[in-house]
């Protein structure tokens, strides 16, 4: 944008756009888009119960499996000699009424192929309640 001052001999026909008004519609025609989309939110909708729920009537049967260091299995302090072993054991936890917990500890040196196993017995047999504990000893 640029201007002429002062006086030429030549009568110049001046080529320049006046870039004022086409700027002027820019902005009000930004502006109105602004203006006009919706607000976008970052939420989820969650819906969340109401009141506090009623505590258990009973606390449930908690079934421990202990993996000691040399890969025996025991359920509740008793040596059960193999998964094969186990397994009639998870199948009765399974078809009882209330799925007992499932409390699967198994020691730092113990073998990861007797870890796994028994794992997969477990999801074999049905059972969905499996915690296992004592994961701050691989920390």
């Amino acid at each position: 944008m640029g201007m002429n001052i002062g006086h030429s001999s030549t009568q110049e026909v001046m080529v320049d756009i006046n870039t004022t008004p086409l700027i002027d519609v820019m902005l009000v025609l930004l502006i109105m888009l602004i203006i006009t989309i919706p607000i976008q939110l970052h939420s989820v909708e969650l819906n969340l119960p109401q009141g506090n729920p009623l505590p258990p009537l009973a606390q449930p049967e908690v079934v421990r499996i202990h993996i000691e260091q040399d890969s025996s299995i025991l359920w509740n302090g008793e040596i059960v000699p193999d998964v094969a072993t186990l397994e009639p054991r998870l199948a009765a936890a399974s078809r009882q009424g209330v799925q007992p917990e499932l409390h699967i500890r198994p020691h730092r040196a113990a073998s990861y192929a007797t870890v796994v196993a028994v794992m997969a017995a477990v999801q074999r047999n049905g059972l969905t309640k499996i915690a296992l504990v004592g994961s701050e000893q691989f920390l």
